[in-house]
Parts: structure tokens; C-alpha cells; sequence
């Protein structure tokens, strides 16, 4: 099994904005692929909202069932408000895994909750938009991982061509 495999599931996504930061989140957090089930996805696809080109980089497949074809080992976890899930900031993350997250309008399946290694959710009031929630589960990931690069050389590689701003000495205060 690849050592840094991160899959992102996705159930049924509906909203090609959505869906375009998830693909915009796998490429900033290093995911190795992208997963989804259902059609409606497919029927937006001509509204890409995927600005970085990531689709180019990392794969995203429609396929039948999120957890085909994947490794037995692989664990899965799903996000899900599910009573008796274990709040993100206690996770402790696999080095790999499939994480699983619902439809914007809808939740997991039973059987998938059923199957997962462990079930996480983010301790928010009310239920967050899709890609905020991969977004948050990804850079909670990061936080975590404490061989993550980090520095002004991966600054100048992440940042946008049109960002040129420094950070400039501030002149001394007289005492």
C-alpha cells in the first residue's frame, strides 16, 4: 500500500462549486485521489469550478461504490454527524486511509458508517458545506502530521503569481 495514500469519497455530490474545492483542496493537502458515487456530479461537471487544474494531477472516478477496489487494510473513515463519533480534534489520523463524507443534501449510508474504522465529526453548531468540511479535515491532517513541510520555499511554490508581498523589518522604537 502507497505510504501516503489519502483518498477523498465522496457520496453523491451534487454542487460543481463543491466539488471544484474539493478537487482544489486534494491538490493543496496531498490527497492521492478523489472517489465519487451517483450522476449528479457528472450532469454538473460542465460547470468546473476546479481553477487549479487539480483533475489534471489527481485522479476523481465515478465509481459504483466508494470503497471498491480499494486495498482491505485501507481504513475507512467516515465524517458524519453521528452520535457516539469522535470529535476531530481527538483523531489521531491513520498515515493512510479513505475518508468518507456525505451528500450535501443527505448522509452516509448505514452500511458505509457501518464498515468504517472510526466515525469523526467537527464540533461545529449545525452541519458545515461539503467542502468546507474536507477542507477542514485535510489541514486538521496536516496540523497534525509533524514531518509536514513547512517554510518559505513552500510558500514561493503554493502562492498565487500575482502575490509579491513581503514582510519588511519594522524601524526600531526609540526607548
Amino acid at each position: 500500500m502507497n505510504e501516503s495514500q489519502v483518498i477523498i469519497g465522496l457520496s453523491n455530490p451534487k454542487s460543481p462549486t463543491n466539488m471544484g474545492a474539493v478537487l482544489r483542496a486534494a491538490g493543496c493537502f496531498n490527497a492521492t485521489a478523489v472517489r465519487y458515487t451517483g450522476t449528479r456530479h457528472d450532469r454538473a461537471a460542465q460547470y468546473s469550478t476546479d481553477t487549479q487544474q487539480v483533475a489534471r494531477r489527481i485522479p476523481a472516478n465515478r465509481v459504483e461504490s466508494l470503497l471498491d477496489d480499494l486495498p482491505q487494510e485501507l481504513p475507512v473513515i467516515c465524517i458524519e454527524l453521528v452520535e457516539g463519533a469522535v470529535a476531530l480534534p481527538q483523531f489521531v489520523h491513520p498515515a493512510q486511509a479513505i475518508y468518507l463524507f456525505g451528500p450535501e443534501d443527505g448522509t452516509l449510508e448505514q452500511a458505509l458508517i457501518d464498515r468504517a474504522d472510526a466515525v469523526v465529526y467537527i464540533p461545529t453548531q449545525g452541519c458545515l458545506n461539503l467542502a468546507a468540511t474536507v477542507n477542514l479535515v485535510l489541514y486538521d491532517r496536516l496540523c497534525k502530521d509533524p514531518h509536514h513541510e513547512q517554510g518559505d520555499a513552500l510558500i514561493r511554490r503554493s502562492r498565487d503569481t500575482n502575490n509579491n508581498v513581503r514582510i519588511r523589518a519594522k524601524p526600531a522604537t526609540p526607548a
